[in-house]
């Protein structure tokens, strides 16, 4: 080893879904949204000018910041975007979880918490989730750093009901309790009227699943105005710029169209609700996802070789091996009807060899 690998720092990265290069496929293991975005999106790209690209993009990206507070009826103070959910959740980790005491959240959930505080130094606890893959509040009393959790959560798709949501926050008061709703658009109850309540919460989404734009990456937190600075205080400490001027033209316009974004999200929710129904008529085994994918198992199919033999036929859904509780499950995003009938159809000729 060369002497100055020992000044590297040194960690397990988040592996990201696969992404294949192929014209002709179907795609369910990245979450992503299966329509385009809002019309206006499109309209904001063709007639964007690029003269604007010579000059820096506003870093208090007030624009968006505003149109999203005025979506949830807040001051443009309680919100904080950044490129992409994870880019904001990483500077929630940066900015609150500071002490030496382990933060908490979920064995079974998003695979970048531990990456995070990895990287970023943080001791940390992974609480078991219970024997139904759910969220126990009760395992997060006590002394801890901060507490962060997906909601809906992550592979399970499982709903915690907001009073267990708020049960966890009100037994931890003096630390910052984080709720990642990047699912909650899809049949879920949000925790934003919580931040009004309690002075330690943030509420994290992002415009990649129900608005349909994760190439573009916006996320954002929701929280009291104190926590908002604090986390402004790091961004411009970090990176001032951090989204640019047409990603900010685009994301106000997906913003504005509350329309599409119901239609849109209740198509995934019917497709999601008529799959379930379909895959259990197979044998499948699933709990009752709120989210736009599906967390399946099989009391007799291997779902590893399941996986394989979907990506033989460019079906692409999503396995994870480790922790070995979830190796018999895959993670089945909702695309279009036509996409999931083919993956059905393909699932009722389906003989494992």
């Amino acid at each position: 080893m060369k002497a100055w690998e020992n000044n590297i720092r040194k960690v397990i990265p988040y592996i990201p879904g696969e992404q294949p290069k192929k014209e002709k496929m179907i795609k369910l293991n990245t979450n992503e949204n299966p329509y385009p975005p809002a019309p206006g999106v499109k309209d904001v790209l063709t007639s964007f000018d690029t003269d604007r690209l010579r000059l820096y993009p506003d870093p208090k990206i007030e624009k968006l910041t505003d149109a999203i507070a005025e979506r949830y009826g807040l001051n443009s103070n309680q919100v904080f975007v950044g490129v992409g959910s994870d880019d904001v959740l990483a500077m929630c980790f940066m900015t609150f979880f500071n002490s030496n005491r382990p933060i908490l959240f979920p064995d079974i959930t998003y695979s970048f918490y531990d990456v995070w505080a990895e990287e970023f130094r943080i001791p940390y606890k992974q609480i078991p989730l219970d024997r139904n893959f759910t969220i126990c509040p009760e395992d997060y009393a006590g002394e801890n750093g901060g507490i962060v959790f997906p909601n809906p959560n992550a592979p399970t798709g499982k709903l915690l009901p907001l009073e267990d949501v708020e049960r966890i926050i009100a037994q931890n008061p003096d630390v910052i309790v984080i709720v990642d709703e990047a699912y909650i658009d899809f049949g879920g109850t949000s925790a934003l009227p919580l931040i009004d309540k309690y002075d330690n919460v943030l509420v994290v989404q992002t415009f990649s699943k129900s608005r349909s734009m994760a190439g573009m990456r916006i996320g954002y937190a929701m929280a009291q105005p104190e926590l908002i600075k604090y986390l402004n205080d790091v961004k411009y400490s970090f990176n001032s710029y951090t989204l640019n001027s047409l990603t900010i033209e685009m994301g106000t316009a997906a913003i504005l169209d509350e329309a599409y974004f119901k239609k849109t999200t209740q198509k995934i929710i019917a497709t999601r609700e008529r799959t379930k129904e379909e895959l259990r008529a197979l044998g499948y085994r699933m709990d009752d996802s709120k989210s736009n994918f599906l967390f399946v198992t099989h009391d007799t199919i291997s779902m590893e070789k399941l996986f394989e033999d979907l990506k033989k036929k460019d079906i692409y859904v999503r396995h994870f091996s480790k922790p070995e509780r979830i190796a018999n499950y895959l993670r089945i995003t909702i695309g279009t009807d036509e996409e999931m009938n083919t993956l059905i159809t393909f699932l009722k000729n389906y003989k494992q060899s």
